[in-house]
């Protein structure tokens, strides 16, 4: 007697925890899993030489990373520094393995969000730019969500991941 093949069922992801992170005049949602962590703004080495987008780097878990600026980097303005500015850390995609992470600018901090498939939509009519990948409303909340590949891609000719961070500032020992 032949062997029936079995049906194996898989359970439906309910929800996907995520952040709501602000930026000047828009959010992005991003899984959690792609939000490595969320810090108070640190000091940041000046890059030379680079787009107004690239913000400069700073020092992380002992790793030198870039700063980008997200609004800046769809052609809106760059955004003012709040006092309640933070930097979200991103996993990166690994489009290149010097390049882990990448630091957004943020205005401030983000919400935890509860993404299910019925309260998420694509919101249609909203002309996409080059660093979303979707633009999305959410518990009706307009949101970005970002395409990190394309900023891991922009960013590659600009980052020095070999340049040394001896003159940083969290690096200077006291007197």
């Amino acid at each position: 007697m032949k062997a029936q093949p079995q049906r194996i069922e898989q359970k439906k992801v309910q929800e996907v925890a995520s952040l709501l992170i602000p930026l000047a005049g828009l959010s992005l949602l991003l899984p959690n899993v792609t939000v490595a962590e969320i810090v108070p703004l640190p000091d940041m080495v000046p890059v030379e030489q680079v787009p107004d987008w690239y913000l400069g780097d700073c020092l992380w878990r002992e790793q030198r990373i870039p700063v980008v600026s997200f609004e800046r980097l769809n052609q809106a303005a760059l955004p003012q520094v709040q006092r309640t500015a933070r930097l979200a850390v991103l996993n990166a995609t690994g489009v290149h393995e010097e390049l882990p992470f990448i630091a957004v600018l943020t205005s401030g901090l983000p919400r935890l969000a509860r993404v299910t498939e019925e309260e998420l939509s694509v919101r249609d009519g909203v002309a996409a730019k080059t660093f979303d990948l979707l633009n999305v409303s959410w518990a009706g909340e307009s949101a970005v969500i970002p395409d990190i590949t394309a900023m891991e891609h922009i960013l590659l000719p600009w980052w020095q991941p070999a340049v040394s961070s001896e003159n940083h500032p969290s690096d200077i020992a006291p007197d």
